[in-house]
């Protein structure tokens, strides 16, 4: 998915809708348009439907839905900027080999989260385009660094980017394991806490052999 203002504007939405809203600074070199996600416990008590988890159908309730219409923009960049790395000659083998782990995991799943909110009825995306954007989604400006960084640059800014954003979609994962109802997405929740945690470690070390 290409890095769009009317896309952020949407990733922004569901951030507002959940109480995600209280960015923290992201790194200075990194580009990210990041939240404070030190804190998952914190968005329990904001996230509607979190807490008292009203049922939304038989076999999902309503934080099944917003994990889903979260974690789908969420995805997308991260396929979006795996691509960015994968198109770059000069990549280091550890980091291109990487980022075609991320995008060979992620967009089957975002496949999947498609299909569940089809099933369900509702909208993949939520409607309203106030508040600020999700944790660890990166904005325009650090998309556009990464397009025009080169070598290990680009490697190093990369890394650091794609860390922060597996740290923001693990915390969604983590609501989704606590509130949701649906097994498949509970499943999926638990397996992108490990995978992407098992990646974080992953890029630390690679960044520091940069």
């Amino acid at each position: 998915m290409n890095t769009t203002i009317k896309t952020l504007s949407i990733a922004a939405a569901l951030a507002a809708s959940l109480g995600l809203a209280g960015c923290a600074a992201g790194a200075a070199d990194s580009g990210n348009g990041t939240m404070d996600h030190g804190n998952p416990g914190a968005m329990s008590s904001t996230m509607p439907g979190v807490g008292s988890t009203p049922s939304a159908g038989a076999d999902h309730n309503q934080a099944d839905i917003m994990f889903a219409q979260m974690m789908i923009p969420h995805h997308s960049q991260a396929v979006e900027m795996s691509g960015i790395i994968l198109a770059k000659a000069d990549m280091p083998a550890d980091v291109t080999a990487l980022a075609a782990r991320i995008r060979a995991a992620q967009a089957p799943e975002i496949k999947q989260m498609t299909g569940w909110l089809t099933g369900w009825n509702v909208p993949t995306m939520m409607s309203d385009h106030s508040g600020h954007g999700m944790a660890g989604m990166v904005d325009d400006g650090g998309i556009g660094k990464l397009k025009s960084a080169t070598g290990t640059g680009a490697a190093r800014l990369f890394l650091g980017q794609m860390i922060g954003h597996h740290e923001g979609a693990i915390d969604m994962a983590q609501q989704e394991i606590g509130a949701g109802k649906s097994p498949d997405s509970v499943k999926l929740a638990h397996d992108i806490v490990g995978a992407q945690q098992a990646e974080i470690t992953q890029m630390k070390q690679l960044l520091a052999t940069l």
